[in-house]
């Protein structure tokens, strides 16, 4: 079994929605679209799972404080604060927090409507 395939379910998260932009009346071709900006918590041993995707809904993370561990494609990349990373069409993978504070990121994204 790969680290994707036994990936483990959301525990120790905390979201906050920060803010959030209707993209129709701004972008022609947006409409149903919003720009999202969220604050993710993930406690010590925390994770933001299971695997998923990024298809139709690109973002941006950036890491505020403490040290968030990213597993796609087999690896698993430590990323700290001041460092972020795109999260594309291509991206398939979860997050955990090995560290003994919490981490803190933010995360922007292009959502559907609700």
């Amino acid at each position: 079994m790969t680290q994707e395939q036994g990936a483990p379910e959301t525990k120790g998260v905390t979201v906050k929605l920060l803010a959030t932009l209707d993209l129709g009346p701004e972008i022609d071709g947006m409409a149903g679209r919003q720009l999202r900006m969220r604050m993710v918590t993930i406690a010590p041993g925390g994770v933001f799972g299971p695997i998923h995707d990024h298809k139709d809904r690109p973002g941006m993370v950036y890491i505020l404080q403490g040290t968030i561990t990213d597993h796609r494609n087999g690896v698993a990349t430590e990323y700290g604060p001041g460092v972020g990373w795109p999260e594309d069409r291509s991206t398939m993978h979860w997050l955990e927090n090995r560290g003994m504070t919490p981490a803190v990121e933010i995360s922007v994204d292009i959502v559907r409507q609700r």
